[in-house]
């Protein structure tokens, strides 16, 4: 499979307003998340400012955040409910979901409860040693003997739909690591913002060929997705997760309107 076209944002002419393209940032975090910022609301505006046709919302292991953002969104903007999900094997993305996947399931159970909604499952920051990828074990054996390297990967790519290969937030060279892996396992790659505050929605997202609505629909595009390639500052990166936890010490945690008390589970470790 030939590589997807990378080009930064300023680089893309995006077209006539209507043009039949999609413009899709698929990571992004709410402040349902326990480490980020980001209102749902502001969200959706910014995401409009920035002419993005779909949002996915992805936080970590919920989605009353998403299912907020979809309330709000209106026309003219699609909001898709996901979750990161820490595996017991590292992070996986669901996307299409109507229900919270537990945390805690080994990546391949991870990813038929994703399924099983009929969802679409995504490989995030795979080979980002700073965080718990999906790719942990896959990058520890690329690092390692070439003998036992090839299975694990192997299992990895076979039960992602697609690996985000490229990561606004990623360190070092997790972003290269992941487009090789992505294009020798012969999966389709996506940038992503991955964005814990308004300011960073949309740095790096992906473009589309044609409109979707669907997870399948999704799935027949992302082959050809051309990819922008934006990075978020790391004054940005450092700065959400100590915001965060100065609004906890202040006793103002960000509640996402609408959730229930307790309907969430607690913060984890970043």
């Amino acid at each position: 499979m030939d590589e997807p076209a990378v080009r930064r944002a300023d680089t893309l002419d995006r077209g006539p307003v209507g043009a039949a393209r999609s413009f899709v940032d698929l990571h992004v975090h709410s402040s349902a998340s326990f480490d980020s910022l980001a209102d749902p609301q502001k969200l959706l505006r910014r995401a409009r400012q920035l002419g993005l046709t779909h949002l996915a919302i992805t936080d970590h292991e919920r989605i009353s955040g998403a299912l907020r953002a979809r309330e709000l969104a209106g026309h003219g903007l699609q909001v898709i409910v996901g979750e990161e999900i820490r595996s017991s094997d590292g992070d996986l993305i669901g996307l299409f979901l109507e229900e919270a996947v537990p945390p805690g399931l080994d990546a391949t159970q991870t990813a038929e409860a994703i399924r099983a909604q009929g969802g679409i499952v995504g490989l995030p920051h795979p080979f980002d040693s700073f965080r718990s990828s999906g790719g942990n074990r896959a990058g520890r054996a690329e690092g390692g003997p070439a003998e036992s390297s090839e299975g694990l990967l192997a299992d990895l790519a076979a039960i992602v739909d697609y690996v985000e290969t490229h990561n606004a937030r990623a360190y070092r060279d997790a972003n290269p690591r992941a487009a090789g892996f992505a294009a020798r396992h012969g999966l389709p790659g996506v940038a992503s913002s991955d964005a814990h505050s308004v300011m960073e929605l949309g740095v790096a997202s992906t473009v589309l060929g044609g409109p979707f609505t669907t997870a399948q629909e999704l799935l027949a595009l992302l082959p050809e997705a051309q990819l922008l390639t934006g990075r978020a500052s790391y004054f940005v990166r450092l700065w959400t997760p100590i915001a965060k936890v100065v609004q906890r010490l202040r006793g103002n945690p960000r509640v996402v309107p609408g959730r229930a008390p307790g309907s969430d589970e607690g913060p984890r470790e970043p």
